[in-house]
C-alpha cells in the first residue's frame, strides 16, 4: 500500500482518535464476528473479517475498501479467525466444530481438522508460530500444532464454555476466560495457565460475577483489560498473581450479552471498546475517562481496532454485517 510505505519506517506517532467514515464495508450477509489487520506491516492494508453468514473476507481496508477474497470452507457460522505471523495463512474456527488453516493466496486448505466442540476463541503463539490455542464450547482448550495436525495439549477448565484467550508476553503463561460464574463465587470467570505444564496456575482473579467476554494486553504495560458483561472494563496486573486494580474502571458503554470486543492503542494511551447500542468509546488509559464516543453503527458494535502502522486508523464491525473504516 502506497498510503502505508511512508509509515513504516518511522516510529509510531501518538493515537488520533478518529473523526470521519472513510469506507462502509457490506458484503457480508450476517453478523461479523471478529476483524483483525494483517500482522505483517508491510501488508496491513488487509484486514481479515469472520462472519456469521459461514464466510472470511479479506479487504483492503486502507487504499480502496474493496473486499480482496472471500473464503467458504465452513458450513455453520465462523466464529474465530486469526491471521498467521506472517500473513500468509489464516486459521478459523466455527460452529461446525471444524479448523481450517487457509492459504491466503490460493485459497486451498493446508490444514483441517474436526473437533468435539463448536469453536469460538483461537490464538497463535506469539513465538512459536506453529502453536495454536483453540478453545470453545467445552471445559477443554487445546493446543494443537499444524505442522503435525495433532493436539499437543489439554488444558482441562471445569468450565463449559472458553469465551476468550490471550497470552501473556513470551507466551509461557496464557489466560481463558469463561462462562463459570456461580451464584456463591465467581472463581474460574478468568483462569491463568502454565502452557507447558498444562497446570492451572490461578483461577481466584476476578471475583464479580460478571463474565468476561474479551480480554486484551497493554502493549507496553505488563497489564491487561477484561471486558465484563458488568458493562465495565476491568484492569489487572498481567503478573502473578494477577490482582486486579481497584482504582481504575472502564465505565460508560454497554455490554449486553454480545461478545464486545476491547483493544489498546499500539501506543498504549487508549483503549477502545465497542458498545451493544452501536457507539465506540475511546477511554483514556491513565485516567479510565470517556475521550470521545463515535456512533458508528445502528446495531451491536463487536469490535474496534486500531491500525498497527496509521495512527488514526480504526476498523469496527457490528452485528448487522458491517465494518467500516474510520480516521
Amino acid at each position: 500500500s502506497e498510503f502505508i510505505k511512508p509509515y513504516l519506517g518511522s516510529k509510531y506517532k501518538s493515537t488520533e482518535v478518529p473523526k470521519s467514515l472513510i469506507f462502509y464495508m457490506c458484503k457480508h450477509s450476517g453478523p461479523v464476528n471478529e476483524i483483525q489487520w494483517c500482522p505483517v506491516r508491510e501488508q496491513s492494508h488487509m484486514l481479515l473479517s469472520a462472519s456469521m453468514d459461514k464466510t472470511v473476507k479479506v479487504w483492503d481496508a486502507v487504499d480502496t475498501g474493496c473486499c480482496l477474497k472471500t473464503y467458504s470452507c465452513h458450513s455453520c457460522a465462523v466464529r474465530a479467525a486469526r491471521w498467521s505471523s506472517c500473513g500468509k495463512r489464516i486459521l478459523s474456527g466455527g460452529f461446525d466444530s471444524t479448523l481450517h488453516l487457509t492459504d491466503v493466496e490460493t485459497g486451498k486448505q493446508i490444514f483441517s481438522s474436526k473437533t468435539e466442540f463448536r469453536i469460538s476463541a483461537l490464538k497463535f503463539h506469539p513465538t512459536e508460530s506453529n502453536i495454536f490455542l483453540c478453545g470453545g464450547f467445552s471445559p477443554d482448550v487445546k493446543a494443537w500444532d499444524i505442522r503435525t495436525s495433532k493436539v499437543l495439549r489439554v488444558y482441562k477448565a471445569a468450565v463449559q464454555q472458553t469465551l476468550d484467550i490471550l497470552f501473556l508476553p513470551e507466551g509461557r503463561e496464557f489466560l481463558t476466560s469463561t462462562d463459570a460464574v456461580s451464584r456463591d463465587s465467581a472463581d474460574r470467570t478468568i483462569i491463568a495457565w502454565d502452557f507447558q505444564s498444562a497446570a492451572k496456575i490461578s483461577n481466584q482473579i476476578f471475583h464479580e460475577r460478571y463474565t468476561c467476554p474479551s480480554l486484551s494486553l497493554h502493549p507496553k504495560e505488563s497489564v491487561f483489560v477484561a471486558q465484563t458483561n458488568g458493562n465495565y472494563m476491568a484492569l489487572f496486573s498481567a503478573q502473578r498473581p494477577y490482582r486486579i486494580n481497584k482504582k481504575k474502571r472502564y465505565e460508560g458503554h454497554k455490554v449486553e450479552g454480545f461478545a464486545v470486543g476491547c483493544e489498546f492503542s499500539p501506543d498504549g494511551t487508549l483503549l477502545v471498546t465497542g458498545s451493544s447500542d452501536g457507539k465506540v468509546f475511546f477511554y483514556n488509559y491513565h485516567t479510565s475517562r470517556i475521550i470521545r464516543t463515535l456512533s458508528a453503527h445502528k446495531e451491536a458494535c463487536v469490535s474496534a481496532i486500531f491500525h498497527p502502522v496509521l495512527p488514526s486508523l480504526l476498523a469496527t464491525c457490528d452485528w448487522a454485517g458491517e465494518i467500516k473504516i474510520w480516521q
